[in-house]
């Protein structure tokens, strides 16, 4: 019968499969599917746009063909391979055999054995091989078992058989009786030919009994080495499975830190820390609140900009109360396989409780926490729903363990809402940009192991340290050290050059005398001194070392190199502008000390008297009279934090942007009060509404408003706003309450115009003036009557110039150089170039808007 022929086959897909099967030498088992979607991909033209299970399909029936005719083809090629290895043996075992007298032409007249039906051999040598005990009498197996040492049983074997043989009309056939009920199983053939053996000699007998335990021996000795093998390989592997389960459940178990840290360690957040030690008692007290039948808090969200020292408290609070705290960086938590972030929350929670009473410290808690709203993955939701669950076991599985949750983040508004309620982080505590009596704290706490004099000012450094955090100063303590080193350095290696036998000693070698000699900048000499203390090797001694101490002018060096971190959290550091710096404007000066200056000096009597809320000023004038001037030397003057807002830059092109920029404006300002909050041409952000107007101009202000006088109070944050219309402002912001104090800064007269021309030249100093020129007579001119601030500065700016281009045409001359200074032909020149930045008519619409201010 001829076999069912195949289904159609794609002849370029299957050698395609061949090619992938033979380049990427593919074992004995392949996933088809992997294999279907590499093929897709390396040959997306002909696959690419197939549905990807239909051509899987095509793939596993392409894949069983290939499969079937190798193993047909690996068949054919073992049995050819074991016929021969027979026909080898078959040689070497001829001396055991005798000849035969009945049956010897009954093998002869059988059929070559490779032209028997090659599966029927290879089924009856399987089931020799799982039955060893079986014994064939075939005409067919005696012949192929005449050319083998294996202990099947030849013709002359003298073991009788325990059962007859079956007659079949098919042929042969096996009787598959179980092992434990025969001993042996049939072969019987359809011919009438006789059965019969003749039994063989004793000689014969003795020689096949010692051959069959030789080769049982040996086989014994190959299947002993081959389960000893097994065995130990087994062994390996369970050794390498479980060495890499307790490599897993190590990395998932974190180690118990124990805190050197104190609170002492915290420097200048005495508030802070005067409130954590009452949230702290039931770690050491809970039987208090077990006594009362109160939750105590689980949870404290430490929130502030970075380098506050968020990451530093917690571990004070740790070492504090002498517990073991499990610290885990929140991206640590976020795996890419699905569940395991929050296996791994789970974990530490039940490892938290199991090592209770302990603390559980996430850093950055903000990365896994995002509101669930506009979460990007479903992932981050469950880990956020997963926290909240481990939160609240806390309370109602492990009430009694003394587990404190911490979570410290710069971003505490991007939060889950549901994170933030009570009987989770219900605690908050704000770390923000400490002022200048707490800085004086922390540099004090830094410079206990510095070798400082005894002399040294921390008042002095901590003034001119604004928008400073702990962070911040620690690194300028070490720039400072480095400074210090540098100076000692240079300063031994400048004596070193004084000293002949040192120079005689740097003289030799011909390039450094030539460098020596060679004229160099200021830049190269610095280079060669600091090449020459890297290359000298020698210790420094104790003499030299003894007078080795960090200064406070290596502090304002250092300061130039370090950048305060507020700068980036909208902070800025206040340049060095004091009232010295201003001329005239004695009255606003009086008033912004009464408005901004008295009620940080002066609290106690300003409540007193019931003066809390701050009061908010409005400076208002023509543009150069110097309103941001004024604002700068408040913030100066008064030591507080400062943040310079320009009104412009909180508008944003998206709805509800520019209202969340007003919020993180002064909720900054609230963490870092005292502050001083200053906006900048606040006519941009908070026009005059009307009633045809409903855009984003309007959100602002209202969110505006609200921040300034809203339910909330402002807790010492002082506004200050500087705009040149104020007719323009809504008036809603110029009412008490919020901008209820407004100032006009207007032209100078010519008193003012004297003080700010002396201010401006340093009273007649730099830029240096000549003999001839009388500044009350240039204030005084009716040239200046529309000059402001600003076109004053102008003015003198432009005098100093003419008088650099006199000296340069006079050095093209040849007559020599001459001392600068600045006479009067020079102010006269400046005149015919600078005019009033002030029209006459703009000066009549400042005074009538002054006129209506001041009723």
């Amino acid at each position: 019968m001829k076999p069912r022929p195949a289904a159609f086959v794609d002849n370029k897909l299957k050698q395609r499969i061949i090619q992938y099967l033979t380049s990427n030498r593919c074992g004995k088992y392949v996933d088809t599917g992997i294999l279907a979607s590499d093929l897709q991909r390396m040959y997306s033209i002909d696959y690419g746009r197939r549905k990807r299970n239909a051509f899987r399909i095509q793939v596993e029936k392409v894949f069983s063909i290939i499969s079937s005719e190798k193993e047909v083809k690996n068949l054919a090629e073992f049995e050819d391979e074991h016929l021969a290895k027979r026909a080898r043996q078959g040689e070497e075992d001829n001396e055991y055999t005798e000849s035969y007298s009945e049956d010897d032409s009954i093998v002869e007249d059988y059929p070559d054995p490779q032209s028997a039906n090659h599966m029927n051999s290879s089924l009856l040598s399987l089931y020799r091989k799982g039955n060893p005990d079986s014994v064939s009498n075939t005409p067919e197996v005696e012949q192929r078992e005449t050319t083998t040492s294996a202990p099947r049983l030849t013709k002359t074997s003298s073991i009788p058989l325990k059962t007859p043989a079956r007659e079949s009309e098919g042929g042969w056939f096996i009787d598959k009786t179980p092992y434990g009920k025969r001993d042996s199983f049939f072969l019987d053939l359809s011919d009438n030919k006789s059965n019969h053996k003749k039994p063989v000699s004793d000689i014969q007998d003795s020689k096949e009994s010692s051959f069959l335990e030789s080769d049982n021996k040996r086989k014994g000795r190959l299947k002993g080495k081959g389960n000893k093998r097994k065995k130990e390989d087994l062994q390996e592997v369970d050794g390498e499975i479980e060495a890499v389960l307790q490599k897993k459940a190590k990395a998932r178990a974190l180690e118990l830190q124990i805190s050197s840290v104190k609170f002492e360690d915290v420097g200048g957040n005495d508030t802070t820390l005067k409130e954590v030690c009452k949230m702290l008692i039931h770690m050491r007290h809970p039987e208090v609140y077990q006594h009362l039948g109160v939750v105590p808090p689980r949870g404290v969200l430490l929130h502030g900009p970075p380098g506050c020292g968020k990451t530093l408290l917690a571990h004070a609070i740790a070492g504090e109360l002498d517990l073991p705290i499990l610290k885990v960086a929140a991206p640590e938590i976020v795996s890419g396989v699905s569940g395991e972030s929050e296996q791994k929350l789970r974990d530490l929670f039940e490892q938290a409780v199991s090592n209770a009473p302990c603390i559980v410290f996430i850093d950055e808690i903000d990365a896994i926490t995002p509101k669930r709203e506009v979460a990007s993955k479903d992932m981050e939701r469950r880990i956020v729903a997963q926290l909240l669950t481990c939160m609240d076991d806390l309370n109602n599985v492990a009430a009694t363990a003394q587990v404190l949750v911490i979570g410290a983040t710069n971003r505490p508004d991007s939060l889950d809402p549901a994170l933030r309620r009570a009987g989770r982080f219900d605690r908050e505590i704000c770390l923000g940009i400490p002022d200048e009596a707490s800085r004086e704290r922390i540099l004090q706490t830094l410079c206990r192991k510095l070798r400082l004099p005894e002399t040294f000012n921390f008042c002095h450094l901590a003034h001119l340290t604004p928008g400073f955090v702990g962070a911040d100063l620690m690194a300028l303590c070490r720039e400072a050290a480095m400074c210090a080193v540098n100076r000692v350095l240079m300063k031994l290696h400048e004596q070193q050059k004084k000293d002949p036998e040192i120079e005689c000693l740097s003289s030799e070698g011909g390039q450094e005398e030539r460098l020596g000699t060679e004229p160099t900048s200021e830049t190269q000499d610095e280079l060669q001194r600091l090449l020459g203390l890297l290359r000298d090797q020698d210790p420094l001694s104790k003499e030299q070392m003894q007078g080795l101490c960090i200064e406070l002018n290596d502090f304002i060096v250092a300061l130039a190199s370090v950048q305060p971190s507020a700068k980036r959290e909208g902070f800025v550091t206040v340049p060095n502008v004091t009232w010295a710096d201003i001329g005239a404007l004695e009255d606003i000066r009086e008033e912004l000390t009464m408005a901004i200056l008295a009620p940080v000096r002066n609290p106690d009597q300003f409540k007193a008297l019931g003066l809390v809320t701050p009061a908010g000023v409005l400076l208002a004038g023509p543009p150069g009279c110097g309103k941001t001037l004024l604002a700068k030397a408040v913030a100066n003057e008064s030591g507080l934090n400062f943040i310079s807002v320009k009104g412009p830059e909180l508008l944003n092109m998206y709805v509800g942007e520019s209202e969340r920029a007003v919020r993180q404006v002064f909720q900054r300002a609230k963490n870092s009060a005292p502050c001083v909050i200053f906006f900048d041409e606040v006519d941009a952000l908070c026009p005059r509404r009307s009633d045809q107007e409903t855009g984003a101009s309007v959100r602002v202000v209202n969110q505006l408003l609200t921040e300034m006088d809203g339910l909330e109070a402002r807790q010492q944050v002082f506004i200050m706003a500087a705009t040149e219309r104020p007719d323009i402002i809504d008036p809603a912001i110029l009412r008490p309450g919020r901008l209820d104090k407004t100032l006009f800064v207007g032209l100078p007269p010519p008193a003012d115009r004297l003080a700010i021309l002396k201010t401006i030249t340093k009273n007649g100093t730099k830029p240096p003036l000549d003999a001839d020129v009388n500044l009350e007579a240039i204030a005084g001119d009716l040239r200046c009557d529309c000059y402001t601030g600003a076109d004053l500065s102008a003015l003198v700016r432009e005098a100093s110039l003419c008088a650099l281009r006199q000296e340069m045409a006079r050095q093209k001359s040849g007559n020599g150089k001459c001392e600068l200074k600045i006479n009067h032909t020079h102010f006269e020149e400046a005149f015919k170039k600078v005019k009033p930045s002030i029209s006459v008519k703009d000066q009549m619409m400042y005074e009538a808007l002054h006129r209506s201010l001041s009723r």
